[in-house]
């Protein structure tokens, strides 16, 4: 059976950027492959307003740190396009993230290899995993971050491995170019959402002091990132390729 929708695949979705960016794709009438780490129920929410926007989804548990795991989850993957009526998907979103306070002096070993293995390593590896169920002429956007331009204190393993990040989409463009896939990272600034325990979104002295130093004067939320990551991914943005885009408001500028 025919797909009867372009199909997306959203690691970590189940909350903040990943969430609306499922939403917004929704409303396009782009069906979802939602992932979640531990949030299941979250996720199967998540599934339920896709449903109630017409569009189709479905939930899988994915670990982006553990590049062991991602044989079962391709297995995974092919049983949900199954179930959404198609062989192949048409968009990856390399989102799923956790977050690091580590500074030069107090940054362990442990630590680094965990972050690298999650915003590195896993949308390398799992990518190069998913590449052979990707339509030709379909989009991928990798998520950054605003401290892979500007330094913050307590960052110092994060920010650098986001730069990395955005360095590997251009590489990526080009070597998927001859299929006509384009690659983009955005590179959202300080979201109120629960990530990094919510500080941003929680923290009021945080809040207030992040919109000191944004042109628009405030903090962002997801539904201001869910809605660029999708028109990338839209056939109006289809001669942007290997491109940064940073949604912060105009911080630190």
């Amino acid at each position: 059976m025919p797909s009867l929708s372009r199909i997306a695949i959203v690691t970590g979705s189940s909350r903040g950027i990943g969430r609306d960016t499922v939403l917004r794709l929704a409303d396009r009438g782009i069906s979802s492959i939602v992932t979640y780490h531990s949030a299941r129920e979250a996720a199967d929410e998540v599934v339920e307003a896709v449903k109630r926007a017409g569009a189709s989804a479905v939930a899988l548990h994915l670990d982006v740190g553990r590049a062991s795991s991602f044989d079962g989850f391709i297995a995974d993957v092919r049983s949900a396009l199954t179930t959404l009526g198609a062989e192949r998907f048409d968009y990856l979103v390399n989102n799923a993230g956790t977050a690091s306070t580590a500074t030069l002096a107090n940054g362990t070993e442990t630590e680094l290899d965990a972050i690298f293995a999650v915003h590195f390593r896993g949308p390398f590896l799992l990518t190069q995993k998913l590449l052979p169920l990707m339509n030709d002429g379909g989009g991928i956007v990798n998520i950054a971050s605003g401290l892979a331009r500007f330094s913050f204190p307590g960052r110092a393993i994060y920010g650098p491995i986001k730069a990395a990040v955005e360095t590997l989409i251009r590489y990526m463009a080009l070597e998927l170019g001859s299929r006509g896939v384009s690659v983009n990272v955005v590179a959202p600034g300080a979201i109120a959402t629960d990530f990094s325990g919510g500080v941003t979104r929680d923290n009021a002295d945080v809040n207030k002091a992040i919109a000191s130093q944004t042109a628009l004067g405030r903090v962002g939320g997801p539904e201001e990132v869910g809605p660029v990551i999708a028109a990338l991914l839209s056939d109006d943005f289809r001669w942007v390729n290997g491109q940064r885009i940073e949604v912060a408001g105009g911080f630190r500028l």
